[in-house]
């Protein structure tokens, strides 16, 4: 008995083992014949960043910035020098007066203000033209003509929110919407009803010998030294990372058809790239322009400590963000922009 179900229980087995090996061979014929879609579901390629979202790379740089304003805000007021110092909320900064203003750089006299962050935007515009014109990652005509489209949009940005937007720049548009206005009597009597809040700027105001007085002021030392820093760093950083093919491109960008793919497919080959000895060589460009970086970083450091409300500086940052989405992220997204101005490194 016991041999009869010992033979009996073999063949059931070998027959088990059959099935096992059919249904098996079932599943990687069905593996081999899904359509592409099914079999890369599972790809590195669809972890990557949709295109209307900055990558990795660019929110460990963006959440750089309000860390910074928060350590600086902090810092004014857990620093007894700082804390206990004359503030003066009209013009948004501690007593002028040397002998009682908490640091050299909290005085608007300073040379770094002065000569660096007044003149910020030159600064920049030289750095970028420095690194556009002599490394070898941005010889292509193409991504030169590309580029400098690129910084006309960011300084178009620029211009509207701190210079004119078709008449007062938008800064002091959305000091006159909030309530502010320029508080000196000698323009409200030249004016009479015509009302000073809706015609005269910031500039002018000064000029008159008057001060901004109520509504909120977007801190434009924050805007300029934010737009300045991600605009290089952008520029700079992804051109390089590409030229030296140092880590991978995670951009991804909608083509005409509305597929989603990596922004590498749309890469022009230049001579040069991806030659080397695979360090990020910066150049003489590249250095000048991340030296301007390193001092917007201070600067705005000292803005954070010294100058300005919590609100203020985050207004500017927000001001910052909105217009480097707008260069970068949105031709992402739309081609037909792309096809104008290009992405970095592109």
């Amino acid at each position: 008995m016991h041999f009869l179900s010992i033979q009996v229980s073999m063949p059931t087995t070998r027959r088990s083992a059959q099935r096992g090996a059919t249904a098996d061979s079932a599943t990687m014929a069905n593996d081999s014949s899904s359509p592409p879609s099914t079999r890369i579901s599972s790809s590195p390629a669809t972890s990557r960043t949709p295109p209307f979202l900055p990558t990795f790379l660019e929110r460990v740089v963006l959440g750089f910035f309000p860390a910074l304003l928060v350590f600086g805000a902090l810092f004014s007021v857990l620093s007894p020098t700082t804390r206990d110092a004359p503030y003066d909320p009209i013009s948004q900064s501690h007593s002028q007066d040397p002998a009682v203003s908490p640091s050299y750089f909290a005085r608007k006299s300073n040379l770094f203000n002065v000569i660096f962050v007044k003149r910020g935007w030159a600064w920049t515009t030289v750095a970028f033209a420095a690194f556009l014109l002599t490394h070898p990652s941005t010889s292509s005509p193409t991504r030169r003509i590309r580029g400098a489209a690129r910084w006309g949009a960011v300084t178009l940005c620029w211009f509207f929110v701190t210079q004119w937007f078709f008449g007062a720049p938008i800064i002091d548009r959305g000091f006159r919407w909030t309530g502010g206005k320029c508080d000196v009597a000698e323009l409200d009597v030249a004016l009479g009803d015509s009302g000073v809040a809706e015609v005269v700027t910031a500039v002018a105001c000064r000029a008159a010998g008057g001060k901004w007085r109520g509504g909120h002021d977007i801190s434009g030392h924050v805007f300029m030294l934010v737009l300045s820093s991600v605009f290089l760093l952008e520029e700079v950083g992804w051109s390089l990372l590409r030229w030296k093919n140092w880590a991978p491109d995670e951009r991804t960008v909608v083509m005409p058809d509305g597929a989603v793919k990596g922004a590498g497919v749309e890469a022009e080959i230049a001579a040069g790239d991806n030659k080397g000895s695979g360090q990020l060589g910066f150049g003489i460009g590249g250095k000048f322009a991340m030296s301007v970086v390193g001092l917007n970083v201070w600067m705005l450091l000292m803005t954070a400590i010294y100058f300005h409300t919590w609100f203020e500086k985050f207004t500017g940052l927000l001001t910052a963000v909105i217009g480097w989405y707008i260069v970068y992220i949105v031709p992402r997204v739309v081609p037909a922009v792309r096809g104008l101005i290009g992405l970095p490194g592109i």
